[in-house]
C-alpha cells in the first residue's frame, strides 16, 4: 500500500502534469493588447455582448477597429498569454439618479393625475419600447400613452377625442417619410396635434443592431411580412421569439436609434409644456 501511495504521487509535482495559469486581466479603455490568433494588436475601445458571447472592440494605430471573442488566452499583453475580463463597474460617483431615457430620476415617486393630453402610437411593441425607456418621465408627468392599433384609426380616434386647449395629442409613428401613407394621414390636423416619427419599417429597425447582437438589420423585400422575414434571415424564430430578443436588449435610450429618441422627446415636450 506505501509503494502503491508514492507511485501515486511520483507526478503530482511534475511540471508537465501542471496546466498554465493564465492570468486574468481587466480590459480597462486603452489597454493595448494583441490578438494571439491574427496578431492585431490595439487599444481596448468598448464591449459588445453578442448571442455568441462577450466581445472586446480593440483600435490600432490606424483607428482602424476589429472585434475579438474574449476567449480564454485569447490575448498577449507583453508577450504573455492573458485572458481579458470585463473591467467591474467603478462605484458611482456623488450626483443625481438618471433613468433610462437619461432624465433625473424623481425618487419616492407618487401617482398623480393624467393629464388631459395623451401621447398615441401605433402599436404595443411601440408602446413597450417608450414605456421601456420613457416610463418614468411619463409617470412623473402624468402622461398616458395610448395604442390607435394602426395608424388608419387615426381619424376617427381624433374626431373622438376634439383635440384643445390643455387637451393636445402627440402622435408617434413608423416609417414617417415623404411621400408615404403614414404621412398622408398626418398632415393638417390643427395646432392642438403634433406628429413625430421614424423613417424605419417598424419600429424594431429603430432599435441598434449592436444592441441586439447583429451587425445591420437585414433588407425584406417589399410584399413580405416584415416581422416574419427578418426573423427568418436571422433564424429568431417566431416574431413572437424576436420580439422578445429586441424587448430585452432596450436599457436605456443609447440602445436606441436619434431618430427615435428624438421624436419622442418632442411628443413629451409638447404634451406637458404649457398643458
Amino acid at each position: 500500500m506505501t509503494t502503491r501511495n508514492s507511485y501515486g504521487d511520483i507526478y503530482s509535482g511534475h511540471t508537465r502534469a501542471r496546466k498554465p495559469v493564465i492570468p486574468t486581466v481587466p480590459a480597462d479603455r486603452d489597454l493595448v493588447v494583441e490578438d494571439a490568433a491574427t496578431g492585431f494588436c490595439g487599444a481596448v475601445v468598448g464591449f459588445e455582448k453578442t448571442y455568441d458571447g462577450d466581445f472586446v472592440r480593440l483600435e490600432d494605430g490606424r483607428r482602424r477597429t476589429r472585434l475579438f471573442a474574449m476567449r480564454e488566452a485569447a490575448f498577449l499583453l507583453d508577450g504573455k498569454p492573458v485572458t481579458l475580463v470585463k473591467p467591474k463597474p467603478k462605484p458611482a460617483t456623488a450626483g443625481p439618479a438618471r433613468s433610462a431615457s437619461g432624465s433625473t430620476k424623481v425618487e419616492g415617486l407618487r401617482a398623480r393625475v393624467a393629464l388631459g393630453s395623451r401621447i398615441w402610437v401605433e402599436g404595443v411593441h411601440d408602446a413597450a419600447l417608450v414605456e421601456r425607456v420613457w416610463g418614468h418621465d411619463l409617470r412623473v408627468e402624468g402622461v398616458v400613452v395610448e395604442q390607435l392599433e394602426g395608424l388608419d384609426n387615426l381619424g376617427p380616434r381624433l374626431a373622438e377625442f376634439g383635440p384643445g386647449k390643455g387637451h393636445k395629442v402627440g402622435v408617434l409613428v413608423d416609417h414617417l417619410v415623404a411621400g408615404s401613407k403614414e404621412t398622408n394621414l398626418t398632415t393638417g390636423l390643427g395646432e392642438f396635434v403634433l406628429v413625430t416619427g421614424h423613417p424605419y419599417i417598424d419600429v424594431w429597425q429603430a432599435v441598434r443592431p449592436a444592441a441586439v447582437g447583429i451587425k445591420e438589420w437585414p433588407n425584406v423585400p417589399r410584399g413580405e411580412d416584415w416581422k416574419t422575414g427578418i426573423c427568418r434571415r436571422l433564424g429568431w424564430g417566431t416574431p413572437q421569439e424576436g420580439w422578445r430578443r429586441v424587448y430585452n436588449a432596450v436599457n436605456t435610450f443609447r440602445d436606441l436609434e436619434p431618430p427615435l429618441i428624438g421624436a419622442v422627446e418632442r411628443l413629451v415636450d409638447f404634451v406637458t409644456v404649457g398643458d
